[in-house]
Formats: C-alpha cells, structure tokens, sequence
C-alpha cells in the first residue's frame, strides 16, 4: 500500500485532482449513455459575480446530489451557465469607462455594447474559476451564457412567439423607475427599507377662497403633480365638500375633490393628495375617476416643464425648494416624525420613483394558470413543502409582467416601430420594412428585455432549444432544482409558466428551496455590517471540503444557516480524523495480506459489528439523499465514520492487528479495508478531494474514486455483518463511556488506571461483558472490573446509571484515592446551586400564561424538556453529595 503524508494538505490536492477530473471529462453526460437520465440546471450566477456563501451552499448540494447520482449509474448531467445580469453588467462597464472620463452616450450603443463583451473576454466570468475551486463537477462542456448565439435564438423566438399569441403587449402606465439606472425595474427588484421620515401637513384652499382642507403627505415635491384631493365617503366631516375644487398651492390648478374608498379617515386630516403619474394607489384611483396624470419628473429623476419654477430641481434639494415656498406662502401647516417603508433600486440603492412609462409586458394570467395546476396537482413539489403556499398565493395574486429595460446591454427587443404608419413589426429576423405598408423607415426599440425573460428559459434553452436536440429528448424536463427563497418568483415561477408553454411539460419534477446563510448572531451578511465571509478565504485556509461539508451538515430543510468559523474548523478536524484513520489503517496491516473470510463465523465481534453499521449506513445514507435530506445524510456519514469506525472499531481492533494470530491479522485487515472502501465513496460526494486521495492510496483502487459505484445494500460483504454482534458492542460503548464520562466530571486522569464494578440484575449484560473483559478493562484504562449483580458499598464512590435498550446497568468506581473528596464536594454543591437556579427560571417561564400561549409550541416543549432534565440532573447530584458525605 501506498503511504500518506503525515497531515492532509488540501491546498497541495485539491487543485490537481480538480484538473485531473475536468481533463479526463468525469463530468461530461452522453445522450447515449445506457443509464436512466437524471439532470440538474444551475441557477446561473451574474457574469459580474464572484462566489459568495450562498453560491457555496447552493453549488455544494447540487454537486452532492449529481456526484451521488453519477455514483448510482444514471446518465446524470449538470448545466452549468452565466446571466448576463443587464442593469449589473452595464453598471460595472459604465464605471469603468467613468474612470477615464468616457460616458456610454459618447460612445454610442454599438460601440458601448463592444466595450462590455470586451470586459467579459477579460474579466467577466470570474465566478466559472471559483466554482471549479469548490468541486463543482458540472459538464463545462455545456456551459451556455444568457446572451450566446443559441440562447438569443431561443429569446427572440419566445418574444416573437408570445407576441402572436397576444401574450405580450404594449402598455403606458406606471411602473417602478430607477432614476440612477434610468430604467424601469420590477416589483421584485424594488427593496423596502424602513426609514424615519416626516409627514407634512399642507393647507389646500377651496376655489371660492371660503375654506380649506389639510391634507397629509409624505411626499411635498409630488403636489406639484397632483390632479385631485380624496377624501374618504363615509367620512362626515368632508361630504359636504365632495365634487368641489380646490386650489393646487405653488401651482394655481384648480383641481377636485372625490370621494374614493382607498382613503383612511384615520390618516392625518382623513384628505390626501392624489398624484396619478407618481404613486401606484393614486395610478388605480385615477383611472377610476377618469382623472388627469401629470409627469413631473424626467428619467434622471430630475423636475420637467410641469413643475413650474421649480423645473431643473432634483431630491433632496426639490423637496427643500418646495416647502420654503409652501412656508412662504402660508401654505405649510405643520411638519412631524413618521416611520415609512421607502422602496430603494435593488442594485443601486436610488430612491425609486413610480414614473408613467411606455413598456412591454407578458399578459400573465393565461400562463399563471397551468403554472398553478402543475403545483397544485402535485407534479411539481416543493421541498420544505411549505413553500408551495408560498408560491400559490403569489401565483394567484400575480400581475403582469413588465418586461422592458431601458439599457444597452442585454437581448434588444426585436420590434421595430414605423415612423410613416406608427405600426409595428416584430419579427425573427432584423426587419427592414414595415411588414404593414413596406415602408423603410422603421426603427427597432431601444429597449432590451428584463434579463429574467432569458432565464425564465434556462431549463430547456440550455438543451438545445428550439432546435429538437437529442439533449431535450434526453434529459428535459430536469429532475430537480436546487434554489434559494429568495428567486421564487423572480426565476422559479417564470421558468414553470414557459416550460409548460413551449415544451408542453413541466421544466422540474422537485423544487428543494434552502435557506440564506447568515452570520453565527443570525444576521444576514452585508458589507454594510462588516460580517461579510468570503468562501474562497475559506477554502485557502481550511480547504473545500471543509468548506463543503459544514454547509451540508448545517442546512437543515429551509432553514437558514448561522455559520461559524469554530463548526468550520470542526469539520475540518473531521477530514483530518478520516485521514488519519487511512493513515493508522494503512500501517497496522503494511505486509499483511488481506483475507476474505469463508464466513462471518471467522471475523472477530468488532469486525462483524462495524460491517453491520456499514450497513445501517448505507440504507439511511441512501434514503436521506433520495429524499433531499441532505443534513440527515451528512450527520450520519459523520457519526459512522468518526463515532463507530474511528473511536471503536480502530481501537477494538488493535489486539488483532497487533497480535500475533496471523489468520485473525489477515481477515481482519480484510474487513478494515473494505470498509474504508466502502465509506470513502459513501462520503466522496460530500468531500470529494480528500476522498480521491485517500481512494488512490488503498489497495485495489482503480482510475478514479468518480468512476466508482455508490455503496448499495445488494453487497455479498454486508452478509458478515451482525446485528447481535453490534448490540454486544452497545454494551462495551455504555460502559467504556460510562467509566470515562466519570473520570471527566471528577477530572481523573486518563492515564490512571482505576477499579470499577458494573452492576446489573440482567444476566445477558454481565455475560456480555464478561465475554469482552479484555476490551472493558483495555479501553477505560482499568486495573480492575468486577461484574456484580450487588449495588454494593456506595460511600465515596461516584455511579453512573446506564440504559440499553430495556436493560440497566450501573457502573461504580471508588474515588477515595483518586480525588480531593473535599474539593469534589464544594464542586458539586456550586453545580446543585447553579441547577436549581436553571430550574427555577425554567418554572418561572412555564407559569407565565403569556410565554405558554404566545411562544412557538416548539419553544415550550424545549423549555418542559429542560425543566425535567435539570430535576432529574439535581437528584443525581445530590445522591452524589450524599455519597460522598
């Protein structure tokens, strides 16, 4: 056997086996590969991106789920792919150019456009190198981008397709304007970020110079565009008033007073403005009294014509300029403090502006429709099953989609607008004239499409689409997608509703929705908050599959993730103990040959016990991963592999392989090899370099651990295995941890051998024991064991009370001699103290009405479990004080 250097070195491996596998095309899928498909799609990062935790998280499960599912023999393809990421790309250029003094509108769009494929051949894509450094074992082969050749085709040909269906249009109405971007922006790019502002109360005279009413703004620089008051109609104080006029102060408009349901009487003076071009409420009202819009803003957010005197202005100082004048005028009631949610730009954190536009948008319902049957039905499931609600709710809720950008970068809207008979064209291929009168003079749209029009694609357009590619045929629609909550709407939704539009099926079967991964305080990251962790950092200090595997244990099922260095750091000790395991198992049977046994009559206790828990593994490894229990899987990895085969078996079988019976040698490094075979590739696609190393070290390894099968329960080694065998072991484990778990409360050292009795009435136990004496006496580090059926003399002694299964055991060791009785007792009296005022705060919670009924039920029942453990942990105490009194 080959021999391991003393301590594992990801920084030296984990890079060459990385080329080793991309170079030999491990991870390219054929269309003509016997196995049953199975195929995942990437959620495609921003070219702009480079690799943050919630990348690492996302990009570990779908390459756990794909290398377990290579492992098992399917024809398992991984798509791996770019967004273009329009308003991000076009920002990252933009700045760029502003360095050396250059603006896009001097450039012009074809030469601007140049300019950002230019940085993306230099330094977009940065991300594909990350990814890579992760594990990733997508087919690159395959790799597409948003904007290449084919996934255009396919965009344009969904536009145009969707266009004749009378599924897309165009609209002038209000929608979600980013004055910094100068684009229009969808509901769910819009962040609410709660702010203190103030609300202004403002005297609006009535026409005839007799009256007045108050109205309540949070926003003064928008009167100059108002074209009505509203008050509520079962408001009495106001009715009177209804159908008259007012005057627009600063402005002289002699504007309406209506009567609209949409009014709250409790809101300031129970009187708002209305202004129809710059607030979404105030929009639908308008058209419901059929009242004037007026635009008071430009696309840079900066005042127009229609604002008067105030035109060139833009917020902050608009607002200012504004309410001097109304202060001037008299017009200024009062000013006070009032906490408002403010709708920022996603992407650049500008104040949005509701603006009337001219847009395209997707006529959603009729597409919404299937959507939401293909839920409902259960053809599509979401994992955590709660999120399917979720999505209902927004899916039955949900408006058309705006899909028009007002940017350079992206899939330019393939319309072109006569400029002789106002129609317009839209076509596959560029237009040269109007396919109405045939005139030439046609001007294709500025605009270019939302870049979550091509994404919504992803699953089909990948493949191929809309040629009929054996790709399609193969692996469409895709098994499961691996996503975060957060792009529920802007990209699951989207790609379910244009699946089942233009392929007639489902785009994915599972939809498995994990959390954010927040700080170790459960705070999001931010740079703002300085909390901020860079995975690759990780990854150079403790290695990928470190990295890796501390993601996967910590998921839980759509719950998010408080990652701390110190759980990172315990998993990187976990691939250390594997490698040590390798190392230690390498040496004890360096010149020995391996033996298969004729049966598992021939195998020592300790072998047929592990060969049993292998097998327990496998089966709740297997059923984990194939229910997306992903934590699950790892958490049981980890228990077998550090808990039953590093901690016990290693140790139970150092007599044998340290002995002199040859034969007993020669099976059991049989055993212990197969075993670490066996876990090695059970584990390898959680941690998939330390275990190819490791693979390549054992005897009978062959090219590469990628190439291997996944352990399944249909294995003739797994017959040597022992339930019986395992179940003796249990009673060696109790006791071993019994008498160390003593020694630790009464800090005795581990070095010091000691006497100590186990008591029980059951037979089977003492029998047990008695059977593996050598084992007890070696691995507690006694000097002395008696098995008794008599409690015995229990002054000075510490007990600890053990149950396996149905039986008890008691295991007893004197202390006097060993322990400062003195100290000890001080020592337990503070830990009675400081239970019993545990205890008494846990009471005090439970008898509180309000903690009972308001707090999560899960919440409550921790809090009864902790009442009863902390009683029961203060009764042994005190039995202990006793004892030793």
């Amino acid at each position: 056997m080959a021999e391991l250097s003393k301590g594992y070195e990801p920084g030296k491996t984990e890079g060459q086996w990385y080329q080793s596998w991309e170079s030999k095309k491990y991870f390219h899928a054929s269309e003509d590969h016997k196995g049953q498909p199975f195929s995942l799609v990437i959620p495609p990062p921003n070219v702009t991106g480079s690799l943050h935790m919630g990348h690492a998280l996302n990009n570990t499960l779908q390459d756990v789920l794909v290398r377990y599912k290579r492992m098992q023999g399917y024809n398992a393809v991984w798509i791996p792919g770019m967004d273009h990421a329009g308003i991000a790309t076009q920002m990252v250029v933009e700045r760029m150019l502003a360095k050396e003094g250059i603006k896009r509108e001097q450039l012009g769009r074809e030469k601007f456009v140049e300019k950002i494929w230019e940085w993306k051949a230099e330094s977009g894509g940065m991300i594909l190198g990350q990814q890579r450094r992760l594990g990733n074992s997508t087919d690159w082969e395959r790799h597409r981008f948003t904007l290449d050749e084919g996934l255009s085709k396919a965009v344009r040909k969904v536009f145009v397709d969707l266009y004749q269906q009378k599924l897309i249009y165009q609209g002038h109405r209000l929608v979600n304007w980013c004055p910094r971007c100068v684009t229009a922006v969808s509901d769910l790019e819009v962040k609410h970020v709660e702010t203190k502002g103030s609300l202004w109360h403002i005297r609006y005279p009535t026409e005839d110079g007799q009256g007045e009413v108050i109205v309540a703004t949070t926003r003064p620089e928008t009167m100059l565009g108002d074209t009505a008051v509203a008050v509520n109609p079962k408001d009495v104080r106001y009715k009177a008033l209804v159908g008259k006029k007012v005057t627009l102060p600063l402005i002289n408009r002699k504007i309406p007073i209506i009567a609209d349901d949409v009014v709250d009487k409790d809101f300031g003076s129970g009187v708002v403005k209305m202004t129809p071009a710059h607030d979404f409420n105030d929009y639908e009202t308008g058209l419901r009294h059929k009242l004037e819009q007026i635009s008071i803003f430009d696309s840079h957010g900066v005042l127009n014509q229609n604002a008067g005197s105030f035109k060139g202005l833009k917020n902050p100082e608009a607002r200012k300029k504004v309410l001097e004048a109304l202060t001037d005028g008299g017009f200024l009631v009062k000013e006070e403090p009032h906490a408002m949610a403010v709708g920022k730009c996603d992407r650049c954190d500008a104040v949005i502006e509701p603006m009337l536009s001219d847009q395209w948008y997707v006529k959603i319902a009729p597409l919404a429709k299937p959507a939401i049957e293909a839920v409902e039905s259960g053809k599509i499931k979401f994992v955590p099953e709660n999120w399917t609600k979720t999505y209902l709710e927004w899916m039955y809720n949900i408006r058309d989609w705006c899909i028009s950008r007002q940017l350079w970068w992206g899939h330019r809207i393939p319309a072109w607008h006569c400029k002789d008979c106002q129609h317009v064209t839209v076509s596959l291929v560029d237009a040269t004239q109007c396919e109405k009168c045939k005139s030439s003079n046609i001007k294709q749209s500025d605009d270019v499409l939302d870049t979550w029009f091509s994404s919504a694609l992803w699953p089909f357009s990948t493949m191929g689409w809309p040629e009929k590619t054996k790709a399609l045929e193969t692996w469409y629609p895709t098994n499961t997608l691996i996503t975060g909550f957060d792009i529920i709407f802007f990209w699951v939704a989207r790609m379910i509703m244009m699946g089942l539009h233009f392929m007639k099926e489902v785009p994915f079967h599972t939809v498995y929705i994990h959390g954010l991964v927040r700080d170790e305080r459960g705070q999001k990251m931010s740079k703002s908050k300085g909390n901020v962790v860079d995975p690759l950092g990780l990854i150079e200090d403790f290695g990928a599959d470190a990295l890796r595997f501390t993601l996967v244990s910590l998921v839980g099922a759509g719950r998010d993730i408080k990652f701390s260095e110190d759980r990172l750091d315990g998993y990187r000790n976990f691939i250390n103990k594997i490698w040590n395991a390798t190392r230690f198992a390498l040496g004890a049977v360096e010149g020995v040959t391996p033996v298969e046994p004729a049966s598992a009559a021939e195998l020592s206790l300790a072998d047929r016990f592990i060969i049993y828990e292998l097998e327990r593994t496998i089966k709740s490894v297997t059923v984990a991963l194939d229910e997306l229990r992903f934590t699950d899987a790892a958490m049981e990895l980890y228990q077998v592999t550090w808990g039953e085969f590093c901690d016990w078996y290693l140790e139970l079988s150092k007599p044998v392989l340290y002995g002199q019976d040859s034969r007993a040698k020669e099976r059991t490094a049989f055993v212990l090899h197969s075993v670490l075979m066996r876990l090695v590739k059970l584990l390898h696609p959680f941690t998939p370099f330390v275990t190819e190393e490791i693979y390549q070290k054992l005897p009978k390894h062959g090219e590469s651990i990628c190439l291997e099968k996944y352990p399944t329960l249909d294995d003739s080694f797994l017959k040597l295995g022992s339930k019986t065998s395992a179940q003796e072991i249990s009673v060696i484990k109790a006791v071993v941890t019994g008498i160390r778990n003593i020694r630790g409360e009464n800090r005795i050292s581990p070095a010091e051998k000691i006497k100590a009795r186990t008591v029980s009435t059951d037979k089977k136990m003492l029998e047990i024991l008695s059977a593996n004496l050598p084992f007890v006496t070696s691995l507690a580090r006694l000097s002395e064991l008696n098995l008794t059926s008599d409690l015995g003399e229990t002054k000075k002694c510490a007990i600890n009370p053990i149950a396996i299964g149905d039986s008890r055991l008691q295991v007893v060791v004197p202390l006097e001699g060993l322990v400062d009785l003195d100290e000890e007792i001080k020592r337990i009296q503070k830990e009675i103290e400081k239970a019993q005022k545990d205890l008494s705060l846990a009471e005090r919670k439970l008898s509180q009405d309000t903690f009972v009924k308001n707090a999560p039920p899960e919440i409550v029942e921790l809090e009864k479990t902790r009442q009863s453990q902390l009683t029961d942990r203060i009764k042994q105490l005190e039995q202990a004080l006793t004892r030793l009194k």
